[in-house]
């Protein structure tokens, strides 16, 4: 047997052997509680959400970045933007990635920091996202139990608002949530609300007011002063005021 048969054997043994990501997503909404939790915010309207009135997506990735759960609010995949269900789980992936068990950071509070001349810039190169797990699969599957990204890291950074890390009533953090398919104001709104609902909004510590992670409306002429800046979102129903209330409307966990 040749040193060259050998590799290949070995190679192929490799293939056949090497460590998958598991989707370990105990204390994490399963699909069932993810859709219903996501229809239930969206149904609240408008004036509630702001925004377009869209139909969403929302996903969920574990400590680890693999995707535990994808769902979309509407009846069927086609009612929302389809681009919107692999921005949600980057979204999910982004604020598990970038938040700690001591200080959570919001997918909007990253907007400033990664400008041109800011201290983040280039942040949303550094990380791109699997297209393998992203574009693969039956899309008749897409948004279902079964979604083909369910149990894949699918990577990915985005520094607009509706992503948001998910802590039990323990301060824990287990994981994080992505919304997508609206104004990326509206899309935090429908985010923080879900993540209320669900109970995984035991957020220690954050940049923004009362100690969280919501979004800061600080800009202006370029430059954010806290350094975690978002931008007012434009199109729909304005979300500056609901975001704003969003910690007495919808407090967090060791607010309550």
């Amino acid at each position: 047997m040749t040193v060259i048969t050998i590799l290949l054997l070995a190679a192929a043994a490799w293939s056949q052997t090497k460590v998958k990501p598991k989707a370990t997503c105990a204390g994490l909404p399963d699909y069932s509680h993810l859709r219903a939790a996501l229809q239930s915010v969206v149904k609240l309207g408008q004036q509630k959400t702001t925004g377009l009135g869209n139909q969403r997506w929302g996903a969920i990735v574990n400590r680890d970045g693999v995707v535990c759960s994808v769902a979309f609010s509407g009846e069927s995949r086609a009612d929302q933007w389809p681009g919107s269900r692999v921005i949600a789980a980057e979204k999910a992936n982004t604020a598990n990635a970038l938040s700690t068990p001591q200080f959570a950071l919001a997918t909007g509070n990253l907007f400033a920091a990664a400008q041109p001349g800011q201290s983040l810039y280039g942040l949303i190169a550094t990380a791109p996202p699997n297209g393998d797990a992203a574009y693969a699969g039956d899309p008749t599957n897409f948004g279902q139990s079964n979604d083909p990204l369910v149990g894949k890291v699918i990577g990915g950074i985005v520094v607009f608002g509706g992503g948001l890390a998910l802590y039990d009533s323990a301060r824990q953090l287990l994981g994080g949530l992505g919304v997508s398919g609206d104004t990326a104001c509206s899309d935090h709104v429908v985010a923080w609300k879900m993540r209320h609902a669900l109970n995984l909004d035991g957020v220690p510590a954050g940049v923004a007011p009362n100690a969280s992670d919501n979004l800061i409306f600080d800009i202006q002429n370029g430059t954010s002063a806290s350094g975690y800046g978002h931008p007012p979102c434009k199109g729909g129903i304005a979300s500056d005021e609901v975001i704003k209330k969003l910690p007495e409307s919808d407090p967090l966990g060791h607010k309550r």
